[in-house]
C-alpha cells in the first residue's frame, strides 16, 4: 500500500505518537536531510545528498529513514509568496507521489516559503563564508522546515492539553 501524502496537520493522525521524523529541503540539484529526535523536540542536518537519478535519491533518504527508525517524512512544499502553487511545488508533488510507491512511511508536505532565505540570514549573522553557506545551507534548510513541523506538533499538544 503506498504512503499517505497529507498536509502536514492532516498526516499527524496517522503518526505514532513518538518515533523520529526525516525532514527533507528537496531542489534541483541537492537534496538536504533533517532527523528529528524521537521525542519530535529538535531537529538537526543529517546530510546533502547531490540529485542523481529518483531511484538513487529514494534509495539514500530510505536507507537515512531506516537508519534512524523514521517514522514520517516532512517534505517542504517550495509554494509562491500568494500560497498558489508552482513548478516547483509540482515537481515537489511528484517526487512526493513517486517516493509514496516506494514505503509505507506517511509523507506530509509543510509550507516552506522563505526557509532558505531564514537559513541564508541566520548562516551570514554567524558569519559563515559563501562557500561554507554552499556546503550546509540545504540540510540548514531541512532542519527548519522539520523544526517548524516540530513546533507545530508542540502547540497542537500543549492546545489539547497533552
Amino acid at each position: 500500500m503506498p504512503a499517505l501524502i497529507l498536509p502536514f496537520s492532516k498526516v499527524v493522525a496517522h503518526l505514532p505518537p513518538r518515533g523520529a521524523l526525516l525532514g527533507l529541503d528537496l531542489g534541483t540539484k541537492t537534496i538536504g536531510i533533517a532527523a528529528s529526535d524521537p521525542d519530535r523536540r529538535l531537529s538537526a542536518g543529517v546530510e546533502t545528498i547531490s540529485r542523481k537519478t529518483f531511484s538513487v535519491d529514494a534509495a539514500r533518504l530510505l536507507s537515512l529513514a531506516a537508519e534512524r527508525k523514521a517514522t514520517g517524512l516532512v517534505l517542504g512544499l517550495p509554494l509562491n509568496m500568494d500560497g498558489s502553487e508552482g513548478p516547483r511545488a509540482q515537481s515537489t508533488r511528484a517526487f512526493a507521489r513517486n517516493l509514496a510507491k516506494l514505503t509505507e512511511l506517511p509523507i506530509a508536505l509543510w509550507d516552506e516559503r522563505l526557509s532558505t532565505a531564514a537559513v541564508e540570514r541566520e548562516l551570514i549573522a554567524v558569519d559563515a563564508s559563501r562557500a561554507k553557506r554552499a556546503a550546509v545551507i540545504d540540510q540548514h534548510a531541512a532542519a527548519f522546515i522539520l523544526q517548524g513541523a516540530l513546533d507545530y506538533l508542540r502547540l497542537a499538544k500543549e492546545k489539547a492539553g497533552l
